[in-house]
């Protein structure tokens, strides 16, 4: 049987931590082949994103925008109103078992940046959520559509619901909890 090294067998092994690295570069699927023949077995699909990630009840969302757009600041936030961190500014990612699962790098795992006064371990952590919607931030409120239509984006090669939202907003808590619930089927849009 020949098989690409250093790629994980199923989503049930780990990757050996010297070589984190390189499965963060995996960006696609591949198989496993015996004879020329596809084998039934497929690797893990990996990425990371310059993104943070709060847990909110049972599911992630993913916070994504530019350095100094109020991630770690929403995300303080979302986590003061009882959310969970998974991680901060960067986030790993996985397809496992047709869900998109979100977890820290190692080496910043259960810190957050807290603007003004430093880096900070000891917020209410998960060490992985279930991702299901991307929230885009932006600073101009223009960027922000009154009624758009529901997008997604795939990563992993997993659809997830993604949404544009102004960083000022002052109801942006509250609209990303409505996001993640429609993501969820808790809510829904009418046409």
């Amino acid at each position: 049987m020949l098989s690409l090294p250093f790629v994980c067998r199923s989503n049930r092994e780990s990757a050996p931590k010297n070589r984190e690295t390189l499965m963060r570069k995996v960006r696609f699927t591949r198989l496993v082949f015996d004879n020329k023949r596809a084998a039934p077995h497929r690797f893990a699909i990996m990425s990371q994103l310059h993104a943070n990630c709060v847990q909110i009840g049972d599911y992630a969302l993913l916070l994504r925008g530019p350095s100094g757009s109020g991630k770690s600041s929403i995300s303080l936030r979302l986590i003061d109103a009882g959310g969970f961190l998974i991680a901060d500014d960067r986030t790993d990612l996985v397809a496992r078992d047709g869900r998109l699962i979100a977890t820290s790098p190692a080496t910043i795992a259960g810190l957050c940046e807290v603007r003004g006064l430093g880096i900070v371990r000891g917020l209410p952590q998960r060490p992985e959520g279930d991702v299901r919607v991307v929230i885009d931030l932006v600073d101009d409120p223009d960027l922000v559509e009154r009624m758009p239509h529901g997008t997604s984006e795939e990563i992993c090669g997993i659809s997830v619901a993604r949404w544009t939202l102004c960083a000022t907003d002052l109801a942006l808590e509250a609209k990303i909890r409505v996001a993640l619930a429609l993501a969820t089927g808790e809510l829904r849009l009418e046409s």
